[in-house]
């Protein structure tokens, strides 16, 4: 019972965050400036005056202080490891090595896949209103989608 609680407590604020979007919304001037009109405001002019090194500071400290990594290290890394052959930390420092070379690359593929969607969408104002619009109705219906599920 307590499941289906949270479970559709959760459909009801997909379907309102979609619905709050849809009533907000309002013809936006496309700009070349980091300039921007509502809740965000302040974060995206606080994060475009951010240097290189408070960005990555930023998001080394997420991850650093992220418990879910170390409990997939603790639940993930040890079946790979043979207690058998060679040290077992030095294992586990080689498979740590190789996560964080992986997810580095990962992580640069995304950004800039990202940034360069980002220029693209800032470039052409009606690729941002369709997605402005696809985004509503993807919460709405994502919300729909919860609440309907077994």
């Amino acid at each position: 019972m307590a499941f289906t609680i949270v479970k559709l407590a959760g459909a009801v604020y997909l379907v309102y965050l979609g619905v709050r979007m849809m009533i907000d919304a309002r013809p936006r001037v496309p700009s070349r400036s980091m300039t921007s009109h509502g809740p965000n405001a302040e974060s995206l002019v606080a994060l475009a005056n951010a240097s290189d090194f408070e960005v990555y500071r930023s998001g080394l400290l997420t991850n650093v202080l992220n418990p879910k990594v170390a409990l997939v290290f603790m639940a993930f890394l040890p079946q790979f490891v043979d207690p058998a052959h060679g040290s077992r930390v030095l294992s586990f420092l080689a498979l740590g090595a190789i996560f964080i070379v992986n997810g580095t690359i990962w992580c640069l593929v995304l950004v800039w896949g990202a940034a360069t969607m980002s220029r693209r969408l800032r470039e052409d104002a009606s690729a941002g209103v369709l997605l402005e619009r696809a985004t509503r109705a993807l919460f709405v219906g994502l919300g729909a989608r919860l609440a309907v599920s077994r």
